[in-house]
């Protein structure tokens, strides 16, 4: 009868846990074991080795990780790359000014002589992956502690990294799956000499901005343009006006035979992080105090940035890409906590959890296997709630808070160079020169009326809701001297601190002493958090490693109960693949959303006085006269975005939507509102994928800007996929 009992409750489980075709982040060297056969079924023509080899040249050989947290693909024999626009946006503004306002005008290369430099931008192919667990876990055994287990990975982990790229001009990281419980190596090719070709005016790439963002319908031509450089060999190369265009791999087909419900699609991207294994306890701290924390102080930053954009067309565009950065998790934060507790997903996790338990009593091995591992979660959590608030106000408030803080801090080195007799000239010499050459990229965006302000809203709102003990004693000392006068506070400081500006910073720089930084009343002030946080830090060590080891045990747990499953592991910014449908979705009782929105509700949302709902003229003329050449729909109209039933999150922004033939039919660029759990909990009637539909972009690409010479290095296709 025991043994009955067990079935149905893993049983139970499955049901609750089963993924459906549109769920899951797959590892695309798994996919011929994993998904293969159920991709065939849904409309997949490609073999598994066209989608991922490491000796033949495949799908994967066409995505990059761009920049520093999105994706992009390759889309000409030319190393022309697509990506989204708000991907591309703080590129795109640091070669902006008020003269040259790319952001505002747009631009479009005519000629690969007139590509821009995008300095300090990357973008990375994955050359190879593979599993590396056992050499990982080389030296561990089930008595090694959490700390010591720690040391010994950080060892292997660099042997390992150092191994794979010796003699090779590649870069490696080795990545934990599943909690910590498998370890893959992954092996990059990194290209530094990137340029920008094209964007359009950003009334057309982020039409609708913030009100818009992560709803549905949607009206944006989310996309920009850039290429990659070689040298002579076709290998990464620092900027050099004689390197040449890229010649990639593989290079993405474009379809511009349209979309219709049902349709098979997959998308290849990086998304960045998930946590769909986090427990009840994890849950509820994210609905009661880090999602409402975080918009909390995310508004109050908005707001300062905000009054400075609408004062001064130049900080507008200086503080452009920084107030989006801010605004975007500040809305996502609002959404995945309603959507937490719409969906009850709580209570969903203590169900998960007690299938779990229920298993283990059944079974005396499982239960000394895996007994410890939500008792070790539950206290980990007892402690670091007492923590957490504190925690995020360090970091959202204070670290990435006033900039003048922050690059006040940067000269700690010098200070300990110059302090220390044993220093070099040499060494103090080279960080100075260091130091130089961030002085103009630190002020060139940089405000000091709008920091100014920053950091005395960020001070005041730290000093009222961080608990007393966990403040640095520097700061309360200085807070009562003030009578919390925070906008005083700030004032002084930046009278008298030696970080507010580039004239004052490359004097000191030309003449610097270790006294002058010891005193400068930014550094002091920062120093002063890192040192209280570093401490809050430690107080949470021992928890931090206790839930580090419960959740490894509890999906080693999850994954033994439910052998039949098909696990795929968390976001961790590698490589996966999602495949699904084209699908329209019901959000409420009585609401019908459509799969596709057109040109029409661009018009209709129009509005002149406001930014974000303003039509170019251009955009008018074309929308007129139909003009919409191969790019439109039989019936007249000009689709601009659709959605599918992928599962995707922040770093999968830019990634190709694929159809079953391999040819790109879309860029993915955001969620949708009903769905902001997806995170954590995967809806698989809600949740939904937005993309710019790639007819859109190359009307844009062709009809508005002109720009022939990106039409005719791609390969353009016209003919619907066979069923």
């Amino acid at each position: 009868m025991k043994k009955i009992i067990v079935l149905f409750v893993v049983f139970l489980s499955l049901m609750r846990f089963s993924a459906t075709a549109d769920e899951g982040m797959w590892i695309p060297m798994f996919i011929d074991r994993l998904n293969y056969v159920d991709m065939q079924k849904m409309g997949l023509k490609l073999t598994a080795e066209e989608i991922y080899s490491v000796n033949h040249n495949s799908l994967k050989d066409a995505i990059v990780i761009f920049g520093r947290g999105c994706t992009g693909e390759v889309v000409s024999d030319q190393g022309l790359i697509l990506t989204n626009h708000h991907c591309g946006y703080g590129s795109i503004q640091s070669v902006s000014s008020v003269e040259h306002d790319y952001l505002t005008n747009g631009f479009w290369a005519k000629s690969q002589a007139e590509e821009i430099p995008a300095t300090g931008l990357t973008v990375q192919f994955l050359i190879s992956m593979a599993d590396v667990t056992t050499e990982m876990l080389a030296g561990t055994t089930e008595q090694t502690t959490e700390a010591e287990r720690a040391e010994i990975l950080k060892k292997n982990r660099k042997s390992i990294e150092t191994k794979a790229t010796a003699g090779t001009h590649y870069n490696a990281i080795v990545k934990d799956y599943f909690e910590g419980n498998e370890f893959y190596l992954l092996v990059y090719e990194t290209f530094k000499d990137i340029r920008f070709v094209g964007a359009p005016p950003e009334v057309i790439g982020k039409f609708g901005a913030d009100t818009d963002n992560w709803m549905w319908p949607r009206h944006t031509g989310d996309f920009s343009m850039f290429r990659v450089y070689a040298n002579a060999d076709n290998q990464p190369a620092d900027y050099s006006a004689d390197n040449k265009p890229y010649k990639p791999r593989h290079s993405l087909p474009v379809s511009i035979a349209g979309i219709e419900k049902g349709d098979f699609a997959m998308i290849m991207g990086n998304p960045g992080t998930t946590d769909r294994y986090l427990t009840s306890w994890g849950v509820d701290m994210a609905v009661e105090e880090t999602g409402p924390t975080i918009v909390k102080i995310r508004e109050e930053k908005l707001r300062v940035m905000r009054e400075g954009m609408d004062a001064s067309e130049k900080v507008r565009l200086q503080y452009a890409s920084k107030y989006a950065g801010t605004a975007n998790y500040w809305k996502f934060f609002i959404g995945q906590t309603k959507g937490l507790k719409r969906l009850k997903v709580a209570d969903q996790k203590k169900r998960i959890e007690a299938d779990f338990n229920a298993w283990m009593d059944a079974s005396p091995m499982e239960t000394a296997q895996y007994g410890s591992a939500l008792p070790l979660i539950a206290g980990a959590y007892d402690v670091i709630t007492q923590y957490n608030v504190s925690r995020l106000y360090y970091s959202e408030a204070i670290i990435r808070g006033s900039e003048v803080l922050g690059y006040a801090n940067r000269f700690d080195k010098l200070k300990q160079l110059l302090a220390d007799k044993a220093s070099t000239p040499e060494a103090i010499s080279a960080e100075i020169k260091s130091l130089q050459g961030g002085v103009n990229g630190q002020f060139k965006d940089f405000n000091g009326e709008v920091d100014r302000n920053m950091l005395a809203t960020m001070l005041s709102m730290f000093s009222k809701n961080v608990n007393p003990n966990h403040q640095p004693t520097y700061f309360t000392k200085l807070a009562a001297k003030y009578k919390g006068d925070f906008v005083a506070m700030a004032a002084e400081i930046f009278k008298k601190s030696t970080f507010v500006c580039p004239d004052k910073v490359n004097a000191f720089l030309a003449k610097p002493s270790a006294k002058t930084i010891e005193k400068d009343p930014a550094y002091l002030m920062m120093q002063a958090f890192m040192t209280q946080y570093t401490a809050l830090q430690k107080s949470t060590e021992t928890a931090m490693f206790d839930l580090q080891k419960g959740n490894r045990l509890f999906l080693a747990g999850l994954r033994d109960m439910q052998p039949s499953r098909k696990f795929y592991p968390n976001a961790n910014s590698t490589m996966r693949l999602t495949y699904g449908t084209v699908e329209d979705y019901y959000p409420a009782d009585a609401v019908h959303f459509d799969f596709t929105t057109n040109l029409d509700g661009v018009m209709e949302k129009e509005d002149p006085l406001v930014r974000e709902f303003m039509v170019t003229d251009r955009m008018k003329e074309i929308y007129k006269a139909k003009d919409y050449g191969p790019y439109g729909n039989a019936d007249g109209t000009m689709t601009v975005n659709f959605l599918t039933n992928h599962d995707i999150t922040g770093g999968n922004s830019g990634s190709p939507v694929i159809d079953g033939q391999g040819r790109l039919i879309g860029l993915a660029f955001d969620g949708n509102w009903e769905a902001m759990s997806g995170n954590i909990a995967f809806e698989s009637k809600l949740q939904r994928t937005i993309n710019v539909d790639i007819r859109y972009v190359m009307l844009i690409i062709d009809k508005y800007a002109g720009a022939q010479n990106l039409i005719d290095e791609m390969v353009i296709v016209n003919d619907r996929p066979q069923k």
